[in-house]
């Protein structure tokens, strides 16, 4: 599993005091503002930023100020940057698990234990989460996160799923 996750992308300055804005990736914009330290990605190597400050804006956007990021000229140099959070640091629900952890487990039907295909992206269209299912065939499908459907998730063995005709 993933030490770093993704937690947001920085989207745009805000102001000329090194505030940034970010589209925020995590659950809630509480669980982003509870991290005090991210980390940005070069070659290969998460380099820490502390968190000053960070507030959210919306559902799924955050003000944030990095120490030492005190200018518009600094904060402009992040724009498009993609902040990422330590696994440990992520407030997570028990029985909940990432995302990350999702993508590339296999579908399976609960009854007849027949393969359908793998995850391969998780997105969402605002009333819950979708799973994008690579099947086997090439082609994909989509699956509601939602209870009807998805019956558990256990990350060493695969989404063991009950589907309605048609929906995959």
């Amino acid at each position: 599993m993933k030490e770093y996750l993704e937690a947001g992308i920085i989207v745009n300055t805000h102001g000329v005091h090194g505030d940034i804005k970010m589209k925020n990736y995590c659950d809630s914009p509480d669980a982003l503002a509870s991290i005090k330290t991210l980390y940005v990605k070069k070659e290969g190597e998460y380099f820490p930023m502390s968190c000053t400050k960070s507030v959210p804006v919306g559902r799924d956007m955050q003000l944030v100020h990095f120490k030492n990021c005190d200018s518009f000229e600094e904060a402009i140099k992040l724009k498009g940057v993609c902040v990422y959070a330590k696994r440990e640091d992520i407030p997570i629900s028990e029985g909940s698990c990432f995302i990350a952890d999702i993508i590339g487990l296999p579908v399976i039907d609960s009854t007849s234990g027949q393969v359908y295909g793998v995850v391969s992206d998780v997105f969402n269209q605002g009333a819950q989460d979708i799973y994008e299912v690579q099947k086997k065939d090439g082609k994909t499908g989509l699956i509601p996160a939602v209870s009807q459907f998805i019956n558990k998730i256990d990350i060493e063995s695969g989404v063991y799923v009950t589907l309605i005709e048609g929906l995959l």
